[in-house]
């Protein structure tokens, strides 16, 4: 891998931003992002997309969108002594929370804070029934009270964001990180307007992020009517069920994901083929995946008059906690892929995916 390309996953996997406060991550990719296309918008809930205009006005709009937002928890209480209640903020498996470290970001401030957890010098007398509930699993800043956590700045409405090193493991093969989820959609976009610049495209080509994905699809709505697409990608890492058998959903080292069903999406068959044909020719390795969560693919289908929409991504191990484990060479497929379909999307193209028989 480039040490360029290395440099920018380590940067934004470690950028802390979770749903509703995304503003750093925001920051850093209209940064990276100006230099590479025409303009720069943004809408009002904070979604941001670089546009490579096209001379032909009649040419298709193509928005390929990831989300900029990871999950983490809300302050909604401090307790006399000084803990954090908190509130998830996106899906959680509340057994991976415990003793594990985050950083609290207050309006001024950012500090330090772990998730509690019971030792296990407490469970000799018959342990704990049932699950944990997140809302039991206290935040500690090392407050004494809660006029002290309040004297520090600390407040209901208070985000909390894992904090956690990028690290590329043994082989070389496969990488840690946290928020690859979807920090994968942010480096792919601008690794692809990258390796674009000087090529002739046959459309006008829109590259961004949305917010507030994980809470429930909030972002990608205004983003869509703001730019008013003929198609819509989501780039988006999935959850890799691979470490048992080859036989689940979503294999590490086999390539891009296509999505072509989720509860939310049934990808639209033209499109599907499309995609399968692409991939094909370009000897890209691509494999099914069916889901049972959702992406802004199924939020952008249904605004205007129907977005033929769908999901491409990558399988990722243990997403939604501190320390997702992702396959390098599935990176650089979907990479492959993102790049290949922006070249071929011309208008005959796209009115056949749409209203081809």
């Amino acid at each position: 891998m480039e040490e360029r390309i290395w440099n920018r996953i380590v940067k934004y996997t470690e950028l802390q931003g979770t749903s509703g406060q995304e503003h750093a991550v925001r920051k850093a990719f209209r940064e990276d992002l100006t230099p590479l296309v025409d303009e720069v918008v943004q809408n009002g809930l904070g979604g941001i997309y670089g546009i490579r205009h096209n001379e032909n006005a009649d040419a298709p709009r193509i928005m390929i969108g990831a989300h900029m937002d990871e999950v983490g928890f809300i302050v909604t209480q401090i307790t006399p002594r000084g803990m954090l209640v908190v509130d998830p903020v996106g899906g959680w498996n509340p057994y991976t929370v415990s003793a594990q470290r985050f950083t609290l970001f207050t309006r001024d401030n950012q500090y330090p804070v772990v998730s509690s957890a019971v030792s296990p010098h407490f469970l000799r007398e018959g342990g704990v029934n049932g699950a944990p509930k997140i809302q039991d699993i206290l935040f500690d800043g090392g407050f004494t009270s809660a006029d002290e956590a309040i004297s520090f700045g600390v407040h209901p409405g208070d985000f909390i964001v894992p904090a956690v090193k990028t690290e590329m493991l043994a082989n070389g093969k496969r990488v840690v990180s946290k928020s690859w989820d979807n920090r994968f959609g942010l480096v792919t976009i601008l690794n692809a307007l990258e390796n674009l610049q000087g090529v002739a495209l046959p459309n006008t080509l829109m590259m961004g992020a949305n917010v507030q994905e994980e809470v429930g699809l909030r972002g990608v709505g205004p983003a869509v009517n703001q730019l008013q697409p003929d198609i819509f990608f989501a780039l988006d890492s999935s959850a890799a069920d691979d470490t048992q058998s080859e036989q689940g959903q979503g294999q590490m080292d086999h390539g891009a994901l296509l999505r072509v069903y989720d509860p939310g999406v049934i990808m639209p068959l033209r499109l599907k083929e499309f995609v399968l044909d692409t991939a094909h020719d370009a000897g890209i390795p691509l494999q099914y995946f069916v889901a049972k969560g959702g992406t802004d693919a199924h939020g952008a289908q249904s605004q205007l008059s129907g977005v033929p929409s769908v999901a491409l991504g990558v399988a990722s191990r243990y997403i939604h906690t501190h320390q997702t484990v992702w396959s390098v060479s599935d990176f650089e497929a979907a990479q492959a892929l993102v790049e290949t379909l922006a070249q071929k999307l011309d208008k005959t193209t796209v009115n056949d995916i749409i209203y081809g028989d």
